[in-house]
């Protein structure tokens, strides 16, 4: 059976709640994940129960730096072109099967010619060139490559060379789930969970636990996912013990739950920020760069963040796409940022052509913030002039239409912390939005094409511009999103990860 298959109607606590044990983490998720096959997709809930189970060559320590994990080190010709890896030997997939040079191969090459994010590396080919030693030869030098075979999002998880080739360009079956991580497949029960179970014989670095990086350990054995789409529900849960640990707590249930000592608040360390994508692949928003550029002139951030998530030490109204401290902070372009005029916007409007075509804007009730974001901007741009008519759906009905060019004009989600630009979903040409113009791709080339931290910073303050003059892209501001857990629950990490996981944890 399919995975779309196994999905269904909205699902309530209590028909989810499973047996209380000290064994069994119950994770409180927004909605049923799509397809766990991770390579496949950039959905933030499947990466967070997929990483559980899949791997890869290389993992982000607590500094955000890549180190080798599948992988034990690599060496790089002198033009950056070829990569040779060498691979940790007695790693086992769940079937019992040893991982060879073979199946990281065959697992790359399917990533790089079908993943969500697999086009930004620039892989011609990956061959096994020894028992555990994989050659990568890309088209041309990758600053970011280590940072690409790191990233769970979207990346190149590692499974048996036959999985990987048979499925090839189609979504893995939940059959197939078979990894190295420290937990396995065990089922998916629609409406009630998604259950990981121990895997026994999980090859364990010998190595202290490092963000991401080094000894992972399953202390639990079970960990099961729970949709549970209602927000106030999860909190409910975990205040009443039914849950260990629920995602996504909306701001205007932060200060019923701050001082609560029945949980943990669990702040994000790096802010999400609210992305609200245009159809650069046909209908009125395609090439009229003009027409974005209204649509962008009339939105008031301030107010946006403040309607849909309230509490003020939760969000910052902040234009540029990292924040500042960190090396990839830019100013370029922002100023184009939340200006809220909807006399500017007018002008841009006649200016494009626009003559009343309404635009569609496809939001989940899921994500609550998505949605009060997108009625606010609705309404600001109906003061423009702007027909918006709103596409409201949950969030796996989204994840299928987004892919569907003639579904939507604009689509709101969001996006979490990551170490690179080039991990930016609106960096990759195939991800819903199809940003591909020749600007851009010049641009992308100076960036990627070399090692050069000077050269690929100025590079991406020339791409942030480049964003704000063709609007493939709105960014609504910075969240400091928070989860909630219970008391007993014990993390090996502090705040509230973009992908939570949960080696290491125990209660």
């Amino acid at each position: 059976m399919k995975f779309g298959q196994l999905l269904g109607g909205v699902a309530f606590a209590a028909l989810m709640a499973s047996p209380v044990t000290a064994q069994t983490l119950r994770y409180a998720t927004v909605s049923e994940p799509p397809s766990l096959d991770i390579q496949m997709g950039t959905a933030t809930l499947a990466s967070t129960i997929a990483q559980h189970m899949f791997e890869m060559l290389y993992a982000f320590d607590a500094a955000a730096v890549p180190q080798p994990f599948l992988a034990t080190g690599e060496t790089i010709s002198e033009d950056e072109k070829t990569i040779t890896i060498a691979l940790r030997d007695g790693v086992v997939f769940h079937d019992g099967d040893a991982m060879t040079a073979e199946d990281v191969a065959a697992s790359l090459n399917r990533w790089a010619e079908f993943g969500s994010r697999g086009k930004l590396l620039g892989l011609e080919k990956a061959e096994a060139t020894g028992p555990l030693e994989v050659t990568l030869t890309l088209t041309a030098p990758n600053g970011a490559w280590k940072s690409m075979l790191a990233y769970p999002n979207g990346g190149p998880v590692i499974y048996p060379a036959d999985v990987a080739t048979a499925a090839g360009g189609d979504t893995i079956a939940p059959e197939d789930y078979i990894g190295t991580g420290p937990y396995r497949f065990g089922e998916i029960r629609p409406n009630r969970y998604v259950e990981l179970v121990r895997f026994d014989d999980y090859a364990k670095i010998d190595a202290p636990l490092d963000g991401e990086a080094g000894g992972r350990e399953a202390l639990f054995e079970k960990l099961q996912f729970i949709p549970v789409p209602d927000v106030g529900t999860r909190m409910s849960g975990v205040q009443a013990g039914d849950y260990d640990y629920a995602e996504y707590i909306s701001g205007d249930l932060y200060g019923t739950v701050k001082d609560d000592p029945g949980v943990q608040v669990k702040i994000s360390a790096a802010p999400i920020f609210g992305l609200m994508f245009m159809n650069s692949d046909t209908g009125p928003l395609k090439d009229n760069y003009v027409l974005r550029q209204a649509i962008l002139a009339s939105l008031d951030m301030e107010q946006a963040l403040q309607v849909s998530v309230g509490e003020p030490e939760l969000f910052k109204a902040d234009g540029s796409f990292f924040p500042e401290g960190n090396v990839w902070h830019s100013t370029s372009g922002t100023e184009a940022y939340s200006e809220g005029d909807a006399e500017k916007a007018k002008a841009l409007a006649a200016e494009a052509g626009y003559d009343g075509t309404p635009i569609k804007l496809l939001v989940s009730t899921n994500y609550k913030e998505h949605f009060d974001q997108a009625t606010v901007f609705t309404r600001q741009l109906a003061d423009a002039g702007i027909n918006v008519q709103m596409v409201v759906v949950d969030w796996a009905t989204l994840l299928t239409l987004r892919g569907q060019p003639a579904e939507w004009d604009m689509f709101v989600t969001h996006h979490g912390a990551i170490p690179d630009p080039v991990l930016l979903t609106v960096m990759n040409d195939s991800y819903p939005g199809w940003w591909a113009s020749e600007e851009k791709q010049a641009l992308a080339a100076k960036f990627t094409g070399t090692s050069d931290l000077e050269t690929r910073t100025g590079a991406w303050g020339e791409l942030q511009a480049l964003i704000y003059e063709q609007v493939p892209v709105v960014k609504v501001g910075n969240v400091y999103s928070f989860d909630i857990a219970s008391p007993a629950l014990s993390t090996p990490w502090d705040g509230a990860p973009a992908f939570p996981h949960f080696w290491g944890a125990s209660k």
